[in-house]
């Protein structure tokens, strides 16, 4: 699979669409979504320049100075930079219990800090973001039913709703789900990993927030423009890492992806097969289904 032709500025495109029907904006999102899915499925060689100076923003959101870069071949060939780093339950102990003492992990202010960008992202939406209420604005608080784009639209589905569940979400159930959930599961090996995040796999809430603002649904300020242009870069450029204090391990990305469609779905979902993976030291997890 060859990586697609390379955007600067994920959040800032030379023209966004400003007018259309839900149609016309929904054939438009088909194909910036397929934009982003090609970045999460690359097989070119890491763009390592791009990943360390978008890594190094991050760092400097953290208030913290710019890293070492431990590249690795495979997640398998992190395993043995990260051990004692934070897992998830640790980080939410620290939630749970703000009295513990010490220096909260750096993973825990990237989480925050991420997560505040994604709030402030949302804010920017000009419409109700489903991302913070996916549900229908009625007594009745049901969800608004997945169908095929066209039919939903034409079923009175609003175009938020449909951008969401057919961008948002179907990059998740295929990135996560179908990816990246899978492939930490064998790495585990039923231990808990430490925190990191996925690179290229990132994509669904990049990709839907770049898709908004491109298509003239969001607006955002220079301060999270250039936020998150640093995620989008890290998807463009490169697979997992996990960030230490003093060292940032990064993944390169995989030599090989094949994947194959998930039956019964309405936006085009796909899975990894069971031997469709393999890192460019060889490593190539079997995945179960």
């Amino acid at each position: 699979m060859s990586a697609p032709a390379r955007r600067d500025d994920a959040a800032n495109p030379p023209q966004a669409v400003r007018s259309g029907s839900p149609h016309d904006l929904w054939q438009q999102a088909i194909r910036i979504r397929q934009e982003w899915f090609d970045h999460a499925l690359s097989t070119q060689p890491a763009d390592r320049s791009t990943a360390e100076r978008c890594l190094t923003a991050i760092y400097a959101r953290a208030s913290r100075p710019r890293p070492r870069f431990e590249w690795v071949d495979s997640p398998d060939k992190a395993r043995p930079l990260i051990t004692g780093w934070p897992t998830l339950d640790q980080l939410y102990e620290r939630v749970r219990d703000p009295r513990l003492r010490g220096t909260p992990p750096l993973a825990s202010d990237i989480a925050m800090i991420v997560s505040q960008l994604r709030g402030a992202l949302s804010a920017g939406v000009t419409h109700t973001d489903p991302e913070l209420t996916p549900v229908r604005a009625s007594k009745s608080k049901e969800p608004w039913p997945e169908l095929a784009p066209l039919q939903a639209l034409d079923s009175g589905v609003p175009l938020a709703v449909v951008l969401h569940q057919g961008v948002r979400t179907a990059l998740h159930r295929s990135l996560a789900h179908g990816y990246y959930l899978p492939v930490r599961a064998v790495l585990a090996d039923d231990t808990p990993l430490p925190v990191c995040w996925y690179g290229q796999q990132d994509a669904p809430w990049i990709a839907y927030y770049d898709l908004l603002h491109r298509l003239g649904l969001a607006r955002y300020g220079p301060d999270e423009t250039e936020h998150l242009n640093a995620w989008a870069g890290l998807a463009r450029s490169c697979s997992w890492w996990w960030p230490g204090d003093d060292v940032c391990v990064v993944v390169d990305r995989p030599e090989a992806i094949r994947t194959e469609p998930v039956s019964g779905t309405v936006h085009d979902q796909v899975r990894l097969q069971p031997h469709g993976l393999r890192y460019r030291d060889g490593w190539q997890p079997l995945l179960t289904r």
